[in-house]
């Protein structure tokens, strides 16, 4: 009777099958309308590349070491070889000039190798990965001619900062009341504006015209109040589908609202479990709101503009938020240890109509010790409060008439709705 090892063996050997098969598919696919022979690998030559790459992996594991590396090394070399010829040939037939197949190739047999002598599921992982960026070959290309070289600057200037520099600063508080631990404000700063930054691509990419109520939806990951802004400002013109606005407008709030859950999730759960109930239900609101405007909208053919919102991961948009959260945890220190709840529900009120991001970070780190949990909750409610109530005075000083009234609408049901579940749990 076979062993446990023959078992495994022709499981992992199975695996370096599949990951060919899925390589082969993907290839297969994209070059199905070409005739058979005018290709260097199709499905059949990914398939046996994979499981050639698990042969060699296992024949390398049977020699040990230092005869396995070397057959390894020597295989992998030689089917490298092999494999450049083809595929130079290829470009030759098709006049073009790329090695993506190649790299496939060996990438298929390594994985094929190390499905053998290492973890099965960092392979599958791996192979997974590796074939969604070929599929979405068109797509990346598309992204990448949609950047600016303002946009690459600013994220090459940030990966800078956070894998050279953020390891040599100081991973301890600095300061009077506790103090303020550096490192830690700076991946929370880092964290948001890459959070931030998944709403400006999608605003980017989708555009207004593209769907007023998803760019609202991923607007609200960078600012729901510059969404309310822009569609205030467009909703003041004749003609204008001012449901559409203002559903996109409750889009971004009931974002925003579920935004705050993440950080104080991610910081504070036990305060996470008071404000949850009472946002949800808020963002449930804005939810309903966003999607009975968006249906009874006629379409008028009004063209819309674009969203214009900041890159979120410039330098000085990263250092900026950065600063002032550093301000306002200090800031609240201060506020709860002088003042209290009270001083703390005034503060985040204030804080609140500028930046609910700041003040939730605050508050999570405040509490239990300087504030109490039910303290805090209240806060950071407070502030969500704020900032609902400052989208209906935007729509009443920008947009005016029924876009105004129903963003007040919005903002007056939200507050109730948050504050009812408050009140019932």
């Amino acid at each position: 009777m076979p062993g446990p090892e023959f078992y495994e063996l022709i499981f992992r050997l199975g695996l370096a099958l599949g990951i060919g098969l899925l390589f082969g598919v993907e290839r297969g696919w994209r070059t199905r309308r070409l005739r058979p022979g005018s290709r260097a690998a199709g499905i059949r030559t990914f398939s046996i590349s994979g499981l050639l790459g698990g042969c060699t992996g296992a024949l390398a594991k049977a020699l040990g070491a230092p005869g396995g590396a070397l057959a390894l090394g020597l295989g992998l070399a030689t089917f490298a070889a092999v494999m450049a010829v083809f595929c130079r040939d290829e470009n030759r037939f098709k006049r073009t000039f790329s090695a993506t197949t190649w790299v496939a190739l060996v990438l298929t047999f390594s994985l094929g190798a190390y499905a053998i002598l290492g973890d099965v599921y960092a392979a599958a992982a791996m192979a997974v990965a590796a074939t969604i960026i070929l599929a979405l070959r068109d797509t990346i290309h598309g992204w990448v001619a949609a950047l600016s070289w303002a946009e690459i600057r600013s994220a090459l200037v940030i990966l800078a900062m956070t894998c050279i520099v953020l390891p040599l600063v100081p991973n301890q508080s600095i300061g009077l009341l506790g103090g303020i631990n550096p490192r830690i404000v700076w991946l929370t700063a880092i964290l948001l504006a890459g959070a931030s930054f998944t709403g400006y691509a999608a605003v980017k990419y989708l555009g207004a015209t593209r769907g007023l109520v998803v760019a609202g939806v991923a607007g609200g990951l960078v600012s729901s109040t510059l969404v309310t802004v822009n569609n205030a400002r467009q909703a003041s013109a004749a003609g204008a589908p001012y449901r559409l606005l203002v559903a996109g407008v409750a889009a971004a709030n009931s974002v925003m609202l579920i935004r705050i859950c993440a950080i104080a999730a991610l910081l504070n759960n036990q305060l996470f479990m008071l404000i949850w109930p009472p946002l949800c239900a808020a963002a449930a609101v804005g939810a309903i709101f966003a999607y009975g405007c968006a249906h009874w909208e006629p379409n008028t053919g009004y063209q819309l503009r674009q969203y214009k919102l900041p890159n979120p991961l410039s330098f000085t948009y990263i250092v900026g938020f950065a600063a002032f959260l550093s301000i306002m945890i200090l800031a609240g220190r201060i506020v709860g240890e002088r003042y209290g709840g009270t001083g703390a529900l005034v503060g985040a009120t204030i804080a609140g109509l500028f930046d609910v991001d700041a003040i939730t970070v605050s508050l999570a780190q405040l509490a239990p010790q300087s504030l109490s949990l039910q303290e805090a909750a209240i806060a950071i409610l407070a502030a969500a409060a704020a900032d609902t109530t400052s989208k209906a005075a935007i729509g009443a000083a920008i947009g005016r008439g029924r876009f105004a009234l129903s963003i007040a609408i919005l903002a007056a049901t939200s507050i109730l709705a948050a504050a009812t579940v408050w009140w019932l749990s």
